[in-house]
């Protein structure tokens, strides 16, 4: 990682804890990802100015219709990606962790390639659990207070490739 980013990682992220941020994100962030990933055909996203982020393709819990989220994910270091369902620290758990849950075959999409992956859920285990965590606050410091000011224990979940789609 490049010194520049990780000064601007360490600046933001108190900035990403503030009650405006957790008011405004859930807002302007989705608008903002979709207007850049339109111009950009899906090869940039505004989360990926800062850390890895991917567009997940999941099929809907309840609807069975196509859903894309864009996430933060922190590499796991044997090739999967690990997603954590934070939702800017609400007391709810996110729609796409249902979704995983229910349909764990999924695509992510990025850096513009699209993938297939298998969703596993590694909260449930305390071990992996603390694991992921401590990777994934080595990414971007402070994540985890997401958590604890949501209430609720965050889904993490593995994302396992597949196969390359194109």
């Amino acid at each position: 990682m490049s010194r520049v980013v990780h000064v601007v990682r360490a600046a933001l992220a108190p900035l990403t804890r503030t009650r405006l941020f957790r008011r405004a994100g859930p807002i302007l962030l989705p608008v903002a990802e979709r207007v850049v990933r339109a111009l950009t055909g899906g090869r940039a996203q505004v989360s990926g100015l800062l850390v890895p982020s991917l567009t997940l393709h999941s099929v809907g819990a309840r609807t069975g219709e196509l859903r894309a989220s864009e996430l933060m994910y922190t590499p796991d270091g044997s090739g999967c990606a690990i997603v954590a369902g934070t939702n800017f620290a609400r007391g709810r758990h996110p729609a796409w962790t249902h979704n995983l849950i229910a349909h764990p075959e999924a695509q992510i999409t990025v850096r513009g390639r699209r993938y297939a992956v298998v969703a596993e859920r590694i909260d449930t285990d305390p071990g992996a659990r603390e694991a992921a965590w401590k990777r994934i606050e080595r990414q971007w410091p402070g994540y985890r207070t997401y958590e604890r000011d949501s209430g609720r224990q965050v889904r993490l979940f593995r994302l396992r490739l597949v196969r390359e789609l194109g």
